[in-house]
């Protein structure tokens, strides 16, 4: 069901605006749909008909998103596997400081060639609802004031819902616009889109190396962009909304872990308004990659950092309990034959 779908269904039960927003609110918070303000009967603030419906319609959100398994971190994160209403699987994953990762694809079909999501390739989208369903059930658990969209997937194959998800919790949800966060590959259509949108998120765009060649070979079905085109896409971002653009780069042992890709960084991020996110590889072994060890990454990150690039070192949560990438839903569903060929790189001379 889309957000869209959601409202026309309490229309036709006899919602005016101010019932239709007070019953979004009430979803949002993980409170009974029937919620109201404080010491005021139901019978005061929802027509009959209204309240008649939303039992049923209280069961089929809830069955939008149910709690398959859960999977606390040492970290303080929780990976959850959300089934769906269809007996499809997500992944999302609790953060610590009050933060989610939400999934916005069953699969994916960008194929990262480090990650699990996207053996399979794309299964089908989510709608609208199902995003934020998985939010209403993140908040049953604990507080939730930063949303990533992060999880399985690529947002911009699956745009208009993610955008009406997005527009949802930044206005009935109460997250605001800053914590709300679009991760993409970088596809053009978003650096046309979100800026006409009245929510906008900011945007984590996954670069993983400066050298085109070697980018397309990790991201093998990620947009053509060149490294520097889509540096130069988040900075005029970045400027149209005052968020700073966040740069993902997932450290892979001897892979894009080499001093010519912290040159490559250097040269494509100063003076830019940027956060570089280095984040060791999640080790899977089925992949064959593997993450340098905790000393080589801190010293990439200072050493980043010494020349004046805005560095963090962060951790894929819930590393103790191998669930990124789609670990978790890949363990709960048996794989076919995973076809993915070694990448095997040198950098030209």
């Amino acid at each position: 069901m889309r957000i869209a779908q959601l409202r026309q269904t309490l229309r036709a039960n006899g919602a005016k605006t101010c019932h239709e927003d007070r019953i979004l609110r009430a979803w949002l918070q993980a409170k009974a749909l029937e919620s109201g303000p404080r010491r005021r009967p139901a019978d005061d603030f929802h027509p009959l008909e209204l309240r008649a419906a939303l039992p049923e319609l209280a069961a089929e959100l809830s069955g939008m998103a149910r709690l398959r398994s859960s999977h606390p971190g040492e970290d303080g994160s929780e990976r959850l596997l959300v089934e769906l209403a269809d007996g499809q699987t997500v992944e999302s994953v609790l953060l610590p400081r009050d933060g989610l990762c939400v999934s916005t694809q069953v699969g994916c079909a960008v194929g990262c060639v480090f990650c699990m999501t996207g053996r399979d390739g794309l299964l089908r989208q989510l709608d609208s609802a199902e995003i934020v369903a998985q939010v209403v059930l993140a908040r049953h658990r604990r507080m939730v004031k930063r949303v990533v969209f992060m999880g399985m997937g690529e947002p911009a194959h699956n745009l208009e819902n993610v955008l009406e998800a997005i527009d949802l919790l930044g206005t009935a949800g109460g997250i605001g616009h800053k914590n709300l966060v679009f991760s993409t590959v970088g596809d053009p259509r978003v650096f046309a889109r979100l800026p006409l949108e009245a929510v906008k998120p900011a945007l984590a765009l996954s670069l993983h190396s400066t050298n085109a060649e070697l980018r397309a070979r990790l991201l093998p079905r990620a947009p053509r962009l060149d490294p520097a085109e889509l540096v130069e896409l988040g900075e005029e971002y970045a400027r149209r909304t005052a968020y700073p653009i966040q740069y993902q780069w997932t450290l892979l042992e001897g892979i894009n872990d080499s001093e010519e890709e912290m040159d490559g960084i250097v040269r494509l991020l100063t003076g830019k308004y940027a956060i570089m996110n280095l984040i060791p590889y999640n080790t899977i072994d089925d992949l064959g990659f593997r993450r340098p060890s905790t000393e080589r990454a801190i010293a990439l990150a200072k050493s980043l950092h010494s020349r004046r690039i805005l560095t963090k070192l962060r951790n894929s949560a819930g590393q103790d309990i191998d669930g990124g990438c789609g670990q978790l839903r890949a363990r709960s569903t048996p794989p076919g034959e995973i076809k993915i060929a070694p990448l095997n790189y040198s950098p030209s001379p």
